[in-house]
């Protein structure tokens, strides 16, 4: 049944069934066939889903994970739910910090645009990007990328090193953070103030959308390549976070339908 269905779906992919009883030519049809069907919703322009969640589970399924890089920090929570008819993460976050992860591997040429829909509670009242004790945030999007040893200095490439040996292999070459800020305006731009590897653009702030949900949409190759100063960019990894260990406060925000998309094509949700 699998193969007569492959054969039915030839038409879809632009491919012939191979004439004659010629083995190697039937298999190399049948792998086309699948090779197809893998992408074909990426060539279609429909949405690469990364973060969809069932209510019915309590805790973010595989290859979901929780990252921490200081076991000394009390762990961000973080449960699956249904909030206002929408299925998503929610995190609770007590004077805390960890990463809700998942690995990416996708083409971003082909599908650059990030889309996704968060809500927080209240920002943090006494959260500054732009200080060390203030390096905490209501919400945000990690997403990480892989570099050339040749887009990175020496200097950077001894730094990266030296970070994994203290953080562990999840601290990536690069980072984009995308914040729900307390204090800086929609737009700003700033090195996180721990490191120049991760960037902080700011696409919430504020209370005035505090309490509901809301979509965003960002073209991440366009912001990586742009801050980062280099051609390609190879995403590695999308997290989510709800950070208060510098400031002490506590966080309520909910995140969910994380997918990317072509440009020129709209966000995708029900």
């Amino acid at each position: 049944m699998l193969l007569l269905a492959l054969f039915r779906r030839r038409a879809a992919c632009g491919h012939r069934l191979p004439n004659g009883g010629n083995m190697l030519a039937s298999m190399k049809f049948l792998i086309s066939i699948l090779l197809c069907l893998l992408y074909r919703p990426v060539l279609a322009g429909e949405p690469v889903w990364l973060g969809r969640f069932d209510e019915a589970l309590s805790d973010p399924p595989a290859p979901w994970r929780l990252v921490r890089f200081d076991e000394k920090i009390p762990a961000t929570q973080y449960r699956v739910r249904e909030w206002d008819g929408i299925s998503a993460i929610e995190a609770v976050a007590v004077r805390s910090m960890a990463l809700l992860a998942r690995p990416v591997a996708v083409d971003l040429a082909a599908t650059p645009v990030l889309c996704w829909r968060w809500r927080i509670d209240a920002p943090l009242a006494s959260a500054d990007m732009a200080q060390k004790s203030g390096d905490d945030y209501a919400a945000r999007v990690y997403i990480t990328f892989k570099l050339a040893d040749s887009d990175m200095s020496f200097s950077t490439r001894m730094k990266l090193k030296l970070g994994r040996a203290i953080y562990g292999p999840d601290a990536p070459d690069a980072a984009l953070n995308y914040v729900w800020d307390n204090r800086y305006p929609v737009g700003t731009q700033r090195w996180n103030a721990y490191t120049d590897r991760a960037r902080m653009i700011v696409v919430e702030s504020g209370t005035q959308r505090a309490g509901q949900w809301v979509i965003e949409q960002r073209d991440i190759q366009a912001d990586f390549i742009a801050n980062f100063n280099v051609k390609e960019a190879e995403i590695t990894s999308l997290a989510i976070a709800s950070d208060t260990d510098n400031t002490g406060e506590t966080a309520h925000a909910g995140f969910a339908d994380f997918h990317l998309i072509p440009r020129g094509r709209s966000c995708s949700f029900s």
